[in-house]
């Protein structure tokens, strides 16, 4: 049997003894110390598959052995061999990690099932290990995949008059948030602002698949010479997403194009968060529009958009819920009065989201984030 052993136990006798007894039942010749500070030494120069430890030794016992081992994460499985019999011994050594407990006068068969069992659990925790390290990796190679997907050069999109500059945040390795930012023809931008009912990787992948819906649609049109219609770019993404949706899986959003020259455009909202108008004189709520289904519920439907302008030195800022829902650790919401709050007197797009981040952040004060935070805002020149 391949297991890489330690013995720690002041006597030579016992030593040996198990050495012997480790040899009968086929394990490979063990590592032997005589104290629990050679242990702990032992323990930081090379992995062990299992550690048999006596409790009364000099320096340091077997339950100060295991008080520093209690927590570390690549501690080896303990199964302690002493003369002590008294039950809250035992249950002291339980209590710091140790994996079972047998009495110096034990039987081989008795040694010999033991050690199986506690290897076997070992070879499985170590199994599990590597899984989840697998899966961890591939989950941060798809978040790093998702988060390639949005435009990150906001210098190189801003255009015109118009500024832009965007934030998303995934509450797991891979998020149901979406942004978006494309230049069509020479003096328009398509922003838009989505998310997901959901988290994780089917979320994420729910997402990219809408990410490359809006963008082809657009750049379609883009290419027939054509504006589209923000209403028509839902239209057609809520087609594809509504069909064979047998897990009812919905994607809100907000849609807009804007003319980098004047600050005028169109807006089609799809079951989301309001956008915002930021200016000199405050916050405020853009209307004009009508909040729609959400897109993947039912195919057939027809999305239509609403005119909107920016005056010279005001701004649009779209987010999702993440922003309004993120909770603090007693489990109340951020809300919309605290984004307004901290959105007041903001104007440029990168100091609004900045500061509105961190006003979030201040509110949660370490909570695990509850969902995915996304934010974008543009803004119209002041001259």
């Amino acid at each position: 049997m391949s297991a890489s052993i330690l013995v720690v136990d002041d006597s030579s006798f016992n030593r040996l003894l198990l050495k012997r007894r480790l040899g009968e039942l086929g394990y490979p010749e063990p590592e032997m110390v005589t104290n629990g500070r050679e242990a702990l030494a032992a323990i930081a120069a090379r992995r062990f598959d299992v550690m048999l430890l006596d409790l009364e030794m000099p320096e340091l016992d077997g339950i100060g052995v295991l008080e520093a081992l209690h927590g570390q994460p690549h501690a080896p499985p303990v199964i302690v061999i002493s003369a002590q019999t008294e039950m809250s011994g035992v249950i002291r050594c339980i209590e710091l990690g140790a994996e079972d407990y047998l009495p110096k006068s034990f039987d081989p068969p008795l040694l010999r099932a033991r050690l199986a069992a506690v290897l076997e659990k070992k070879r499985l925790r170590d199994l599990a290990d590597e899984r989840l390290a697998a899966l961890e990796a591939e989950l941060e190679s798809a978040r790093r995949a998702q988060l390639s997907l949005v435009p990150r050069d906001f210098a190189g999109l801003s255009r015109g008059a118009i500024t832009v500059a965007a934030h998303m945040e995934p509450a797991r390795e891979v998020g149901g948030d979406l942004y978006d930012i494309l230049p069509l023809g020479a003096h328009h931008l398509m922003f838009v602002v989505a998310d997901v009912a959901g988290k994780g990787a089917s979320a994420g992948m729910t997402m990219a698949r809408a990410f490359g819906l809006l963008r082809a649609a657009a750049r379609l049109a883009d290419a027939a010479g054509t504006l589209p219609d923000p209403g028509a770019l839902l239209a057609t993404a809520n087609e594809d997403l509504a069909a064979d949706n047998e897990d009812m899986t919905f994607i809100t959003a907000a849609l807009g194009i804007v003319d980098t020259r004047d600050g005028t455009g169109r807006i089609a909202v799809a079951g989301h968060e309001a956008p915002l108008l930021l200016g000199p004189a405050g916050v405020e709520t853009l209307g004009g529009y009508r909040i729609q289904p959400a897109l993947g519920i039912i195919e057939g439907l027809a999305y239509a958009s609403a005119p909107f302008a920016l005056a010279p030195g005001q701004g649009l800022l779209l987010l999702s819920d993440g922003v309004t829902e993120a909770q603090d650790h007693a489990g109340a919401l951020f809300g919309k009065e605290r984004v307004v709050e901290a959105l007041t007197g903001q104007v440029e797009p990168a100091p609004a989201i900045a500061t509105l981040l961190a006003a979030v952040a201040g509110f949660v004060d370490g909570a695990p984030a509850a969902d995915d935070v996304t934010v974008l805002a543009l803004r119209r020149a002041a001259t």
